[in-house]
């Protein structure tokens, strides 16, 4: 368990680490921002009240390192994210942090599978995915595969699930 566990985190810290050599068709190896827009659920979609988000510092940026034949993109995002979530009803607060690094492969049927380090933010709806209806902080090594229907399959190899629906009720 702890051989695969270490192969699993090393495999995932060089993906982040070393970027993908850019495609033949032009794929850019610059940063640019990479804005987070703000976000609102109704009550029950994530949590049991109306909850909404917005960036309160937003420094995310991200470039596209390959571009793949069969129309797969490889992009990465890095830099500082905090988003403040809201209970609409009683106004509670939490700011979270969801400052971490990730390589997302983008399939041309909108599938995606992120390799990420450090923490994102997580919303999954009733049934619609391996985490219990709600919006989490992820933080440690993980992927989130996402599917082309929006199912999320999220495997933790070392890290926290943190439920940000009790940290506004």
């Amino acid at each position: 368990m702890k051989r695969h566990l270490l192969l699993s985190l090393t495999a995932v810290g060089t993906l982040l680490v070393t970027a993908a050599p850019a495609s033949a068709n032009g794929a850019g190896s610059g940063w640019e921002p990479a804005p987070s827009a703000s976000w609102a659920y109704p009550a029950g979609a994530r949590c049991d009240f109306t909850v909404q988000g917005s960036p309160v510092v937003d420094e995310v940026v991200r470039r596209t390192p390959a571009v793949y034949e069969d129309g797969t993109k490889v992009v990465e995002y890095k830099g500082d994210l905090v988003v403040r979530v809201v209970n609409s009803s009683t106004g509670a607060s939490y700011d979270a942090d969801a400052s971490g690094r990730a390589i997302v492969e983008v399939r041309p049927d909108r599938s995606q599978t992120w390799y990420a380090v450090g923490p994102i933010l997580a919303g999954f709806g009733e049934g619609g995915g391996n985490v219990p209806r709600g919006l989490y902080t992820v933080d440690g090594a993980y992927t989130l595969e996402v599917s082309a229907t929006g199912y999320k399959t999220l495997d933790l190899l070392h890290g926290t699930t943190v439920p940000l629906c009790d940290k506004t009720a």
